[in-house]
């Protein structure tokens, strides 16, 4: 797994700054910026309400796990979620938290939000740099009537290791072979062409600012950056707008209940309605706690979350977990055990 390799060694480098922040009494996270907008908004509301300080650091899904692992934080935040054998080898427990969605966002003159199409193979197309101009004729199939110049597209993508790298690049694998064999899926890939911004915040940046652009963020940082995106072709052949309505839909079918600690990727799901590049937020916590007061700081945040923070989830364009899948990770939380073998 690529969490655990260059990743870490490029996280402890700045661990120290992380820790550094907290103070007792505190509850510190680290790592997708993915959710962050969201992370910003509860963290502050739960403070409000309880007195509780959480930081929450977005420096990317592989940063977070490379902390983790150094063990200067308390929980770490991913879209990637760890297979059950690296789960036990790390003696990690992981558990899903929202439902978002990765968006292709553009930069081009006189053109509107939702107004441009995309398939997956076209997008994996750009990605390997096949496509390199907005007219091409692949593009304009999928856009009649749409005035598309004739201007190289620059290409945008994560700098660092990201949970959204691995979303984009997870879906590109499903609908593009040639993707799959050439680049694969990964926090981290070693990408054909383009220029890399470091987090969603990094990429929304590069867009904004580079005229003929394309790039892909979550959607919070879309609606808070008022960006233009693009809609997507979905397994069922209809093209589809990135809204609460289709995350939902694209989360309708996942079998949380079967699933081995909650392994579950949503990326090219059926359903007239979903949306193709969705993703979840996996938090991360060791098993083995070493402060128990801390370890229950955490949950009782978490647990505030599923309780309080679905009005602010849904204004962000998140989706919360169902009730049946809030009893699931409940029960999970049982294997989490404080430094004398007892369950927090």
């Amino acid at each position: 797994m690529r969490f655990w390799g260059k990743t870490f060694i490029a996280s402890v480098v700045i661990c120290f700054g992380v820790g550094a922040t907290a103070v007792a009494g505190d509850i510190t996270g680290a790592g997708a910026s993915f959710p962050y907008p969201l992370f910003a908004k509860w963290t502050v509301a739960y403070r409000n309400e309880t007195g509780t300080k959480v930081n929450y650091h977005s420096i990317g899904s592989g940063g977070g796990m490379g902390q983790l692992e150094a063990k200067t934080i308390d929980f770490g935040a991913s879209e990637m979620p760890l297979e059950p054998t690296e789960l036990q080898k790390h003696g990690l427990l992981q558990f899903p938290t929202v439902v978002g969605g990765v968006i292709p966002v553009v930069n081009l003159e006189g053109v509107k939000p939702a107004e441009i199409k995309l398939s997956g193979k076209v997008l994996a197309d750009i990605y390997l740099g096949k496509i390199t101009k907005w007219n091409n004729s692949e593009i304009v199939k999928l856009n009649e009537g749409v005035k598309l110049p004739d201007k190289y597209i620059s290409v945008v993508h994560r700098s660092d290791a990201s949970g959204s790298t691995f979303v984009f690049s997870n879906y590109l694998s499903k609908v593009s072979p040639e993707w799959k064999h050439a680049v694969g899926t990964g926090v981290s890939v070693s990408w054909p062409t383009g220029a890399g911004g470091k987090g969603n915040e990094g990429v929304a940046s590069y867009v904004q600012k580079i005229s003929g652009s394309i790039g892909y963020i979550e959607y919070a940082y879309v609606l808070q950056n008022n960006m233009t995106y693009t809609l997507m072709q979905n397994r069922e052949g209809r093209f589809v707008t990135p809204d609460l309505k289709s995350f939902q839909a694209a989360a309708a079918d996942a079998n949380w209940k079967n699933s081995k600690d909650f392994y579950v990727i949503l990326t090219d799901q059926p359903g007239r309605d979903a949306w193709p590049i969705t993703g979840v937020t996996f938090i991360l916590m060791h098993k083995v706690q070493p402060d128990t007061k801390t370890a229950q700081r955490t949950l009782d945040f978490f647990t505030w979350t599923h309780r309080n923070g679905g009005e602010l989830a849904h204004q962000l364009g998140y989706v919360l977990m169902p009730d049946s899948v809030l009893e699931l990770i409940r029960k999970e939380w049982k294997e989490i055990k404080g430094p004398d073998g007892k369950p927090i």
